[in-house]
């Protein structure tokens, strides 16, 4: 049975990978640096540090901290430019999100930085669903390392011993994902798994090993993930 579930963020709660690609091909533009959509897809996963290193290392060239924080900086705003206007959530998700919380804690497992997911969280009234967030500062290792949702069930389970209750069990936990090194990520923790065809298509998420894919959260609602995952 299900008793906790962990959302990943950009391409599940955001609508924003084509965004986000726009925002990195113009920061690094400015460097000198191109980055393909190949490229940026091909990052899934990665955190801003990991993602830096490779596109310099396509490049042939090495970078500083002082880089690193320019681009990144030039990157951020971009992007905050690019969502200023209405907030691209995917549809459904807020209502889906909500619902859920009334009967599980809800965590955010992301390689984003945090303040980029509080600040979409905040705007779209979500800050106080989520229980827990994990966030690249958290973590060392990328996804599909399985650290990330490792980390989102130990804090959980802070919470829960610090409230009296039993900790939760890996396969108590449902990840919602929209790439495969997320799903790779959740199912080497032991997870359950629910792929969303935001980013890539249904065959990469069951070849990653999705327990079950859906094209939209829309079609979701508490009671199908009960029913739905207690029969599998």
């Amino acid at each position: 049975m299900i008793k906790a579930i962990l959302f990943d963020f950009n391409g599940v709660v955001i609508d924003d990978e084509p965004l986000q690609l726009k925002a990195a091909q113009t920061a690094l533009e400015a460097e000198g640096i191109t980055l393909t959509e190949q490229d940026y897809y091909d990052s899934l996963g990665m955190d801003d540090v990991t993602f830096f290193r490779a596109a310099y290392g396509r490049a042939g060239r090495e970078y500083t901290e002082e880089d690193f924080n320019r681009v990144l900086a030039e990157w951020t705003k971009l992007h905050r430019e690019l969502i200023a206007g209405e907030l691209p959530l995917f549809p459904g998700v807020v209502t889906f999100v909500k619902s859920l919380a009334r009967r599980y804690p809800l965590a955010v497992v992301s390689m984003a930085r945090r303040a980029s997911i509080e600040y979409v969280l905040e705007r779209a009234g979500l800050n106080q669903a989520f229980a827990v967030v994990v966030s690249a500062e958290d973590v060392t290792a990328c996804k599909p390392d399985p650290a990330c949702v490792n980390r989102a069930l130990e804090k959980l389970n802070e919470a829960r011993r610090a409230a009296g209750q039993p900790a939760l069990a890996p396969a108590e936990c449902l990840v919602i994902e929209d790439a495969p090194p997320g799903i790779e990520a959740a199912r080497a923790a032991g997870m359950r798994t629910l792929g969303v065809t935001n980013t890539v298509g249904e065959s990469a998420l069951r070849a990653a090993g999705a327990d079950i894919v859906t094209h939209s959260l829309a079609d979701w609602t508490d009671d199908a993930v009960r029913h739905v995952f207690s029969e599998r």
